[in-house]
Parts: structure tokens; sequence; C-alpha cells
């Protein structure tokens, strides 16, 4: 399946060379453009685009926190950053969002086309400049924090691969399949994990969850 981008950009010229660049390809389907961090919000909760391509320095919200505010209402959504900014902290505030893919304008079609399907199928991926950078950071991010079991003691080891899918992500439709459960049997997991985390939704669990290590 083609799958439905939406480009988030507040320079005119890059956002409409890059639109038509991507539908040149007959590989995405662009269904809608954003000049601001607002709009990219509004446009991902109507459209529900399966990768948003993301500028992070925009006018009225800024491209970390409309990621943030993207993947917490739309967690099927994935956010694909495009950006000149390759500084450390840039990279890894975007990455805590809940970016799932990281590129530098500088990329060719090639690199977006392929950054594009990797994040639209559920990965995640950096420009190559980058992965080591983000790797060590992460590596050390691991190594400072406590387990995921310790995170959450309360959770069952079947409630933590629920809760590891729902921080990645995935809908309970989605967890149903990968866990090969019944939607019901999801469903009262999800109530169960939500009660132990003492949280009133999803974007809350998400949260919380990957700030313990869950969903990566």
């Amino acid at each position: 399946m083609t799958p439905r981008v939406l480009l988030a950009d507040d320079h005119p010229v890059y956002r409409e060379g890059l639109r038509m660049m991507l539908a040149s390809t007959g590989d995405v389907d662009v269904v809608g453009t954003a000049a601001d961090g607002d709009e990219a919000v509004a446009l991902a909760v109507e459209l529900r685009p399966r990768v948003v391509v993301m500028d992070l320095r925009m006018p009225r919200l800024d491209g970390v926190q409309a990621t943030e505010r993207i993947v917490a209402a739309c967690p099927e959504t994935g956010v694909l950053v495009l950006t000149m900014h390759e500084d450390d902290e840039s990279v890894f505030a975007a990455m805590l969002a809940g970016a799932r893919g990281y590129l530098l304008k500088g990329a060719d079609q090639t690199e977006i086309m392929r950054a594009i399907t990797a994040v639209a199928s559920g990965e995640v991926i950096f420009g190559p400049a980058l992965a080591g950078r983000v790797t060590r950071y992460f590596a050390r991010l691991a190594s400072s924090q406590p387990s995921r079991e310790e995170a959450f003691p309360e959770l069952t080891v079947r409630e933590r691969e629920v809760l590891d899918l729902i921080a990645a992500g995935l809908s309970n439709g989605m967890i149903a399949e990968r866990l090969h459960l019944s939607p019901k049997t999801v469903r009262n997991n999800v109530s169960n994990v939500f009660a132990k985390m003492r949280v009133a939704d999803r974007a809350q669990a998400i949260v919380q969850a990957r700030k313990a290590g869950y969903g990566h």
C-alpha cells in the first residue's frame, strides 16, 4: 500500500519542491502540506497520514513540540524529521519526542524515499552521519536508567509486552494481531496497564513508557 504522507516545513519553496519530488515517484501519496507546527498537528489528526515529514524550526509551534502532539494523538503515524539542524540537542530532542527518523536536508531523493518507507513500516532510521552519535547517546541513556521491570514492577510479563507495543505506536487491533490475542483480551490488558501505571489515557502511558525504555 502506498504510504500517505504529510509534509511540514515553513519554507514554501522547499516544501513545494519536496511535494513535487515525492509525488513524481508515484511511491507515496502526499495528502497535505503544513507551514507550521500547529497546522501540522491539526492536519495529522484530520488526515491520519502514515508518515509526517517534519522540519524542526517552524513558527507558532516547533517541530519537536509538534512531534510530541502528533505521536500522542495519532500513535499510528510515524514522524520523520527532515531538517538542516544536526546538533546533538536537536537530534535527541526529536528522538525523545517520538520521531522515528532523522535526516538532514542534504539527503537525496533515494535517501528520503528509503526513510519514508522505513518509518511507514514502523522502523527507526537515521541518516548515515547521525547513526553512530544516536546509538552512543541512547546506550548511555539506557545504562543510566532503571530497567523496564524496575520502572513498572507491578506489571505482568504479558502486560509488559502490551505496554511495549503501545509505546511503539500500535493500536489495540494491531497488538491483538501481533500477540495472537483476541481484541477483548487486549482491551482488558490495556485497561490493567493503565490502572497499574495510574494514567488516564494512551498518550500518558506512551510518554511514561518511552521514558522507561519501552517502544524503542
